[in-house]
C-alpha cells in the first residue's frame, strides 16, 4: 500500500498529574484548536472536543486514580483525542440512575464524537475519540 505523500499530521501531548486541575487540560486543548483556526471556523466542535477532554481526564483522575496522558493528533481528516491512564479497566456506557450526579460521561462522549474506542494495554488503557470537522474547518 503506497502512502499519500500529501498527508500531513500534527500532534501534541501533555501529562496531567493526578490531583491536577482539569481546567489546564481544557485550556491547553482549546489553545491547540485555536491554532488550527477552529475557534473561528468550528466553535461548536471546539466546545465538543473540550468537553470530551474534560470528561476523559476527569475519568482518569477519579476512576483510574491515575495521571492522564493527553494526546491530540490532527491528520487533516480527523482530530484524534487520546487519553491514557493507569487502569486497564475500559469505560462502559451505562444508564445512570436519574438521581445520580455522575455516570453520564461516556454517553455524552458518544453523542458528541464521530466515534470512540477504548483498549487495554500493558500499563493501563487508551480511550481514543475521533472528531471530524465540517468541510469549512478543513484546510484547502
Amino acid at each position: 500500500m503506497e502512502r499519500d505523500p500529501s498527508l500531513r499530521a500534527v500532534g501534541w501531548a501533555r501529562t496531567l498529574p493526578l490531583g491536577g486541575d482539569v481546567r489546564t487540560a481544557r485550556d491547553w486543548t482549546a489553545g491547540h484548536l485555536a491554532a488550527l483556526g477552529w475557534d473561528r471556523t468550528a466553535p461548536d466542535l471546539v466546545d465538543s472536543v473540550v468537553l470530551t477532554v474534560s470528561e476523559l481526564v476527569t475519568n482518569a483522575h477519579v476512576h483510574a486514580h491515575s495521571d492522564a496522558q493527553l494526546i491530540l493528533t490532527w491528520d487533516e481528516e480527523c482530530l484524534h483525542v487520546t487519553v491514557h491512564d493507569g487502569s486497564p479497566r475500559v469505560p462502559e456506557q451505562r444508564r445512570p440512575d436519574g438521581d445520580a450526579l455522575g455516570g453520564r460521561g461516556m454517553l455524552l462522549i458518544d453523542a458528541l464524537a464521530d466515534h470512540w474506542r477504548a483498549r487495554s494495554c500493558p500499563r493501563g488503557k487508551d480511550v481514543v475519540v475521533c472528531f471530524r470537522p465540517p468541510p469549512s474547518a478543513r484546510p484547502s
